[in-house]
């Protein structure tokens, strides 16, 4: 790993220290919704770190207020308590906006489709219409699941997908690609100034401990000694972004060329099966646990690797930090949060 800041990796991929500040010494403004989560939090601090004055919107429905604490005393960050189902007002000047309000972990998302539905589908009608009103340019947090179970791997962006539109992810994996077209009508009609990202598996410090995906079930199972539950056999494969790497890859989108527009994959087309995962993380935590196999749930993915040809080219963008290096930091993370020692500010790989 190059012993780099994340802000002067950020410079390398056209980042946004250059649109910080304006011509005339003006604090750029940023509004991050779902900016309590693990991702926006991320967002919030990196943003604040570039001098960019930061609002973050959040129902705290699964984001957690603690992702912020460190931000609360700093003047340029404010926190504003609301859904993005409902219409929102927010009078001071906005120039970038990061829609990253909903639930990403099956659990959660699963826990109220109804509402989750709304989240995307409101979300982005709302965000958009605020976006138009402020001049602002925004951009969408899609996923890799509008891919659905894909027959094609890697996925490019032109890949239409494989999408039960009726199964018990289709609260999510539908309401993302009806986002993707509400934006995409947004620019045709209206003319805003946006980015989509689909987002590829991404992890880290700071994620919630009961996330329910993969990497923070296998790390909490193996620090208690639990067994670690792998469903099917576990041939299926998945390719891990790191958080760092992640949040460069979606500030490099946000700031990149106009030709950004189309939907781009963000994420690490290093593709690990789910029963290399588990033993990666028990060579690195050797608690005894044993690995036992449940049934696959309806319509999870076999396969997930993105084709990430469109973000190097246009952003310059590649993800740096490999699995056993990520892995290192999360078990950290996560080790603390069971000992009770809270990490708010995720650990950056040096």
């Amino acid at each position: 790993m190059n012993s780099v800041t994340s802000f002067t990796r950020l410079k390398s991929v056209s980042g946004p220290n250059r649109h910080s500040t304006g011509g005339r010494g003006k604090r750029k403004s940023i509004l991050v919704s779902g900016g309590a989560g693990f991702l926006g939090s991320r967002l919030c601090g990196r943003y604040l770190e570039y001098g960019c004055r930061v609002i973050c919107l959040d129902n705290l429905s699964t984001g957690r207020i603690g992702n912020l604490s460190h931000f609360m005393e700093d003047p340029n960050f404010s926190f504003v308590l609301h859904d993005v189902v409902d219409p929102i007002k927010i009078d001071s000047q906005i120039d970038y906006i990061f829609n990253m309000a909903c639930p990403a972990s099956p659990p959660k998302y699963q826990s109220d489709p109804i509402q989750t539905m709304k989240t995307n589908l409101y979300g982005a009608f709302n965000l958009l219409d605020l976006a138009g009103r402020a001049k602002a340019r925004i951009l969408q947090a899609s996923t890799s699941e509008v891919y659905g179970d894909p027959e094609v791997s890697p996925q490019p962006e032109g890949y239409q997908g494989n999408v039960n539109t009726v199964g018990p992810r289709s609260c999510y994996d539908e309401g993302k690609r009806a986002a993707e077209t509400i934006f995409h009508e947004h620019r045709e009609c209206l003319g805003i100034d946006l980015r989509i990202a689909r987002i590829f598996n991404a992890y880290g410090p700071g994620m919630d401990p009961e996330d329910g995906r993969v990497v923070s079930n296998f790390i909490n199972q193996a620090l208690a000694g639990k067994p670690i539950t792998i469903y099917g056999d576990g041939s299926q494969t998945r390719s891990f972004c790191y958080l760092e790497d992640m949040v460069d890859g979606l500030i490099a989108l946000m700031h990149g060329p106009a030709t950004s527009f189309e939907p781009m994959n963000i994420g690490n087309p290093n593709e690990f099966t789910v029963a290399e995962l588990a033993a990666l993380v028990l060579e690195k935590i050797p608690s005894g646990s044993k690995i036992v196999h449940v049934d696959l749930p309806t319509d999870d993915p076999k396969q997930r690797r993105p084709d990430i040809c469109r973000a190097q080219k246009h952003l310059g963008w590649f993800p740096r930090v490999n699995l056993d290096q990520g892995l290192d930091q999360t078990i950290d993370y996560f080790r603390a949060e069971a000992e009770g020692r809270h990490q708010s500010v995720p650990l950056m790989v040096r």
